[in-house]
């Protein structure tokens, strides 16, 4: 993967604390671009399957990451099984 920008700038740089930083900045913007994308893709009506396919992961490994931050947002709303 070619790196652009600040993050080549501080692959490069002479402070290694430069790089750390850059890596957390990006590493912090990477999780938001997902959780935005996340709750994009569930109000376009995709699936959790189909979500963790696009992320290369289980669908249970998206659904732990992301459905209580929704649900508490309002984002989504659990389904209530109704009793028979």
């Amino acid at each position: 993967m070619e790196l652009i920008g600040p993050a080549d700038d501080a692959k490069t740089a002479p402070d290694p604390g430069d790089g750390l930083r850059t890596a957390v900045a990006l590493r912090q913007l990477a999780d938001r671009m997902e959780a935005d994308n996340v709750e994009r893709a569930l109000a376009a009506g995709w699936s959790w399957a189909r979500i963790a396919e696009a992320l290369n992961v289980s669908r249970q490994a998206v659904h732990k990451k992301h459905f209580s931050r929704l649900e508490r947002s309002g984002a989504i709303v659990r389904k209530r099984r109704s009793r028979a």
